[in-house]
């Protein structure tokens, strides 16, 4: 069964497809949290995202481009909410949490990748580079972003379309 399917059977209240997606990207979403929270949280912040994902499975949408499965990035999409709203409770966010899944493979690839991004972000005005992290770092509300800038939800959303251009710009086209 896979992964869409799943989530249908989550819809429905199958807890044992509850199991089954837990099983399945429990392990790769801990180990990309691991990167943005101190260990002790990891497991929390797991336990939010499934919860989620079981009361939102409902409103889920199984198919991606061209029939492609999306159900990794639906849960990373949670687990990334569910994180930015544990560090928002306790402050200001101090790290990034990735936007894109990374497939498991060579690390050094891994860390090419985040240098060229952070270079990336460099580029950005200081008014871009204020909403990206506002906005794509700590996971912020378009209004609640105007409110801590003091411009217009329309020019926080224009700063953000821009900075996210840039980017896709200067990594080549790999930004979401």
């Amino acid at each position: 069964m896979d992964d869409d399917e799943l989530i249908a059977r989550l819809a429905a209240g199958d807890d044992r497809a509850l199991r089954e997606l837990f099983r399945r990207h429990a392990p790769v979403l801990a180990a990309r949290l691991r990167a943005a929270l101190p260990p002790s949280d990891v497991e929390d912040v797991l336990q939010e995202t499934f919860l989620a994902a079981w009361r939102g499975a409902a409103s889920y949408q199984p198919q991606g481009p061209a029939g492609a499965s999306k159900a990794g990035g639906w849960l990373w999409g949670i687990a990334r909410r569910q994180a930015a709203l544990l560090l928002r409770r306790r402050g200001p966010a101090l790290a990034a949490l990735p936007d894109v899944l990374v497939p498991a493979g060579d690390p050094a690839e891994t860390v090419i990748d985040q240098a060229r991004l952070a270079s990336a972000v460099r580029t950005l005005s200081p008014a871009e580079h204020q909403v990206w992290q506002l906005v794509y770092v700590e996971d912020r509300p378009l209004a609640e972003v105007a409110e801590l800038t003091g411009v217009p939800e329309g020019t926080v959303k224009s700063r953000a379309h821009r900075a996210r251009r840039l980017l896709r710009a200067a990594l080549g086209g790999g930004l979401g």
